[in-house]
């Protein structure tokens, strides 16, 4: 079996994301894993995370991450790309509501799993569609 780095850990953990499979995302969690959004709300828990990525799938379903970059240091991984989706309030996938944003994620990797996930990107071209 070829060892897990925070690159390979980080990036499953985006694959999990792109394929919308909250249990696969949560398999890759912490028991204490904090996630940090882009305004610096922390969410601490695997079950409360579970809960908010279900939500978040209901509101983007096709949302995913296309990472350009990856800087690896010590446990930390850092991931440049892009985050895309299409915002739905009614399970409908209308391309007005087409967003995209760069982006960039910290992974902090204990050992084969995802203790914390920070996203910094700009919510405003999401903002915008959901105000409309």
């Amino acid at each position: 079996m070829t060892p897990q780095t925070p690159a390979s850990v980080a990036h499953a953990f985006v694959k999990a994301i792109n394929q919308q499979s909250v249990e696969q995302i949560a398999s890759l969690m912490t028991d204490d894993h904090v996630f940090i959004d882009s305004l610096g709300t922390k969410v601490a828990g695997r079950q409360k995370m579970q809960s908010g990525w279900q939500g978040y799938f209901s509101m983007v379903p096709d949302y995913s991450i296309t990472i350009d970059e990856t800087f690896v240091d010590g446990s930390i991984a850092v991931m440049l790309g892009t985050a895309h989706g299409t915002y739905s309030s009614s399970g409908a996938l209308r391309p007005e509501n087409r967003w995209q944003t760069p982006a960039a994620w910290r992974a902090v990797v204990r050992g084969s799993l995802v203790a914390e996930w920070r996203i910094y990107a700009d919510n405003e071209p999401i903002r915008r569609i959901m105000a409309k």
